[in-house]
C-alpha cells in the first residue's frame, strides 16, 4: 500500500547518482576565478564548493570544505600555491590538486610535483576543457600540458642519471610484489585506474588498493612521483 513491497532502501541507494565533486577553486585573481566559477556551476556532477585569493586562505577552506579537487594557482600571495599543496595533504589529505597557472616554469612543475600535485596546466587551456580536467584527476589521472611534458621527462632522466650515481650508498627502496610493479609500470605509462584494471584483468578497487600499497612503500604522495620512482628504477626508458 505505501510503495512497492520488493524494493528494498538498499536498491534504492543503489540507483541514487554519484556524488557530485566537491572543487575548491584558488586564485588570486578574481576574473579568472569568475570565469572557471560560471563554468563549473554548469556542469553536472561538479559542485563548487568555496574559492580562494592566496594560499593561507586556500588551505583554511580546503579544511572546512574537503573538496576532491583543488585547482590553484602558483604565484600567489601570503602563501604560494607550492605551500599550500603541501599544507593541504594535512589538512585534506584525500583532494587532488592541479596547478593551473601561467608559469611554465621547470622548477615550478617539478616543485609541484614532489609538493604532492597531481596536474600542471598552463591557463591557456580552454575554459570548456576544465570540467574534464575535473573528471579525470578525480579518477586518478595525473596531467601535464603538453608543452611542459618534454621537460618533465628531461628533468626526469636527469634525476635518474644523479640517482644510478648515488645507487650504491642510498639504501634500497621497499620491495613491490610483482602486481605492484606491474601496475607501477601502467602508472607511469598514464593510464588511469579504469584503463590498468582493464588491462590486468582485475578490478578497479583492486587497482586502487595496489597504488595505495605502492604510495605506503615508497613513501611518496601522489601518482606523480611514482612516475619519477619508475625512471629511477629504469622501469620505464626514453629514448
Amino acid at each position: 500500500m505505501g510503495g512497492d513491497p520488493g524494493t528494498t532502501s538498499e536498491e534504492t541507494g543503489a540507483r541514487r547518482a554519484p556524488d557530485p565533486i566537491r572543487v575548491l577553486i584558488v586564485d588570486d585573481h578574481a576574473l579568472f576565478r569568475r570565469g572557471l566559477e560560471m563554468v563549473l556551476t554548469e556542469e553536472p556532477g561538479i559542485e563548487l564548493v568555496g574559492e580562494a585569493s592566496d594560499g593561507a586562505e586556500a588551505v583554511e577552506k580546503a579544511g572546512e570544505a574537503l573538496p576532491d579537487v583543488v585547482l590553484m594557482d602558483i604565484r600567489m600571495p601570503k602563501s604560494s600555491g607550492i605551500e599550500a599543496c603541501r599544507a593541504m595533504k594535512e589538512v585534506a589529505p584525500s583532494a587532488k590538486i592541479v596547478m593551473l597557472t601561467i608559469s611554465d616554469e621547470e622548477e615550478d612543475l617539478f616543485e609541484a610535483i614532489r609538493a604532492g600535485a597531481s596536474g600542471y596546466l598552463l591557463k591557456d587551456i580552454p575554459y570548456d576543457e576544465v570540467a574534464d580536467v575535473v573528471r579525470a584527476v578525480h579518477g586518478g589521472q595525473s596531467l601535464i600540458n603538453p608543452s611542459m611534458a618534454a621537460k618533465l621527462l628531461t628533468e626526469f632522466a636527469a634525476l635518474a642519471r644523479r640517482d644510478e650515481e648515488e645507487r650504491t650508498q642510498q639504501v634500497p627502496a621497499p620491495r613491490l610484489t610483482e602486481r605492484e610493479m606491474e601496475v607501477l609500470r601502467l602508472v607511469a605509462r598514464g593510464m588511469n585506474n579504469r584503463d590498468i584494471a582493464k588491462e590486468l584483468f582485475i578490478s578497479e578497487n583492486t587497482v586502487k588498493n595496489h597504488v595505495r600499497n605502492i604510495l605506503e612503500k615508497l613513501q611518496i604522495h601522489s601518482r606523480m612521483e611514482a612516475v619519477m620512482i619508475a625512471v629511477r628504477e629504469k622501469l620505464i626508458e626514453f629514448s
